[in-house]
């Protein structure tokens, strides 16, 4: 085992994979401070940036952005009070008081320290985990795999976002967009209604980009205004890094905190930073000071928003349950270069798994170095309006994912999902499942055909289908306990609060969900067995959930929709007509041309 960590470590002397480290880095570092962007955005910009790479200088691009992203969003949260993410939004509690009192640069450095601390445990902790996961893993059977799949769907809907039901209905509307296409156990076509763009399926590139990008793009540019109001960095720098040494405990107990909730999918960094905030409040004995300033309460939960991203990891590439949507393209990443996360990773690939936990450690160190260097040059960008940033944002957009297949139908995969992301958003349903559960579509699809096929229906009775299953069922009771109790689940997709469009958006919404399952599950009746069962399976459920969101929602008591956000609507509407004509001059002049015209109108007109 050690053989591929050395094999891999010597591929960090190549200029190419330290050039490709570091432009991840970069990447996730600036996007991480555009509030709402986020290490989903940054991962799926880079996406389509991936093709032309082999699997292992991709991995690098990919994995640089990821480890820096919960480093670099700090800088919004101390300086405005406004989180790059909702991981960060602990982060704001203490971290802005202490801006205002004018230590900002104190709070920074302590963050940025912590962050780079808490990924290194988190590195380490990826590391030891193989060894004593490896022998598990070779034991699992395709019966066992299709139920760490079915896990992962049900945590990433279930515990994303404070409504269960939504969350799930958009894990079964990912796997029935990725069911279309060619079924892989029989000669038929899903869903592809005549179309060539269609027989090949729906590319993650445009899926990503879409509910992702386009959607946070509008959303930010609907706010309007800059990303900040300028605020001094103030000193404190070199006392910030004593905070983190002298508190050194508080760095530990997060960052092991932070790996055991990116272990458990669903859970995720906005978990496991809070959890980590709660316990260095209930530690302490002067719990009054927190909220107004105190560096504990910035220490705490920026040592765990980086460990969670490496405990992720190990779900992902030991199990292939992403926990997160971060993790689920990286997922569908190696699934297009032909590896299998699992057993067979491990076992033929094991070198690549090294190049990631490397690449991982590197970033950290090399993000929370730059963030150190950059911070002021980097809160200068945070006064710049975003209108002024987007158009380059959207044009890198629209580039890569037309590169996926260079196909126009790609720009229209992109503008549709960008505005059906953009309105789940507003009304509360996570995206996250929803990207998780298409990119588990085709593995889960396949593991039930080799269960069926191999196993009829005995596979139901094997003992670790019968233990995952009763976890399983335990996870859904104990949430409907906690809807019961009241408790709201952390929101790893936002941190805008309840839905904004009033409850009669969001009934009608459900209802357009409502029949594009019914006619899925109508049209999947047509195919033949083996390729019916997969999305009868994903569809059937999904309809009976979105009729049960439906009686809650006229039965919810009625929410106004305020003047702000009729004008927040009407001005998202508005760009998304501007990228309409953008995708129209792309139509009749090319890319070059259109992007002239598109940037000179959207800054000019």
């Amino acid at each position: 085992m050690w053989d591929a960590a050395l094999i891999a470590l010597e591929r960090f002397a190549d200029p190419l994979h330290i050039g490709m480290l570091m432009a991840g880095v970069l990447a996730g570092t600036v996007i991480g401070i555009l509030p709402g962007m986020g290490g989903i955005a940054s991962v799926a910009i880079l996406l389509p940036f991936i093709f032309k790479l082999d699997v292992n200088t991709a991995m690098v691009l990919l994995i640089g952005s990821v480890a820096v992203v919960h480093t670099s969003d700090t800088i919004t949260s101390v300086l405005i009070g406004t989180p790059g993410s909702a991981a960060s939004a602990t982060t704001v509690l203490d971290g802005h008081p202490l801006a205002k009192q004018g230590q900002a640069g104190r709070a920074l450095s302590a963050a940025f320290l912590s962050s780079l601390i808490g990924g290194l445990i988190g590195a380490v902790f990826l590391t030891l985990s193989l060894p004593i996961a490896r022998p598990l893993v070779l034991l699992f059977g395709s019966p066992e795999l299709l139920m760490l799949c079915v896990l992962g769907l049900s945590f990433a809907g279930f515990l994303t976002g404070s409504q269960p039901l939504k969350g799930a209905m958009s894990a079964c509307l990912g796997l029935l967009l990725g069911s279309v296409g060619a079924a892989p156990t029989e000669a038929v076509y899903r869903y592809s209604f005549d179309q060539l763009y269609l027989l090949d399926g729906i590319p993650l590139v445009g899926v990503a980009l879409g509910v992702f990008g386009i959607a946070e793009i509008v959303d930010l540019l609907a706010k309007g205004g800059q990303i900040s109001e300028r605020i001094g960095l103030g000193g404190g720098w070199i006392q910030g890094m004593k905070d983190v040494m002298h508190h050194w405990g508080i760095v530990v107990r997060g960052s092991l905190i932070g790996v055991w909730a990116g272990i458990l999918p669903g859970i995720g960094a906005t978990a496991g930073s809070w959890m980590s905030y709660g316990h260095v409040v209930a530690m302490a004995r002067d719990r009054e000071r927190f909220g107004k300033g105190d560096i504990r309460g910035v220490i705490g939960p920026e040592s765990a928003n980086n460990s969670v991203e490496a405990g992720d990891l190990i779900p992902t590439l030991l199990f292939s349950v992403p926990g997160g949507a971060p993790s689920a393209i990286l997922l569908g990443a190696l699934f297009y270069y032909g590896i299998q996360p699992g057993p067979r990773m491990v076992q033929e690939n094991l070198d690549l798994v090294f190049t990631i936990i490397w690449g991982f450690a590197f970033a950290n160190a090399i993000g929370a170095g730059l963030c150190l260097l950059l911070s002021p040059a980097l809160a200068r960008l945070t006064w710049v309006p975003f209108g002024k940033l987007a158009p380059a944002i959207v044009v890198t957009i629209f580039i890569g994912a037309f590169q996926s297949s260079q196909d126009f139908g790609d720009l229209f995969v992109l503008l549709g999902l960008g505005i059906v992301g953009w309105l789940m958003k507003q009304l509360g349903w996570a995206r996250a499942p929803f990207l998780v559960g298409f990119v588990l579509s085709k593995p889960t699809e396949q593991y039930l055909w080799l269960s069926i096929s191999r196993y009829g229906a005995e596979w139901l009775w094997r003992p670790g289908v019968i233990v995952m299953g009763l976890l399983l069922l335990a996870t859904i009771v104990w949430i409907i306990y906690g809807k019961f109790k009241g408790k709201q689940s952390f929101d790893e997709e936002s941190t805008e609060g309840p839905p904004s469009l009033g409850k009669t958006a969001s009934i009608l919404f459900t209802l357009f969900i409502l029949v594009i399952l019914t006619g899925a599950a109508y049209e999947a009746i047509s195919y033949p067995y083996l390729g019916a069962i997969f999305p009868v399976a994903a569809a059937v459920p999904a309809i009976f959930m979105a009729v049960l969101q439906v009686v809650f929602d006229l039965r919810a008591p009625a929410v106004g929709v305020g003047p702000e956000a009729r004008n927040r609507t009407r001005t998202a509407m508005g760009y998304f007509l501007s990228l309409v004509l953008y995708f129209f001059l792309i139509w009749f002049f090319g890319f070059l041309i259109a992007t002239a015209l598109f940037t000179f109108l959207f800054l000019y007109v």
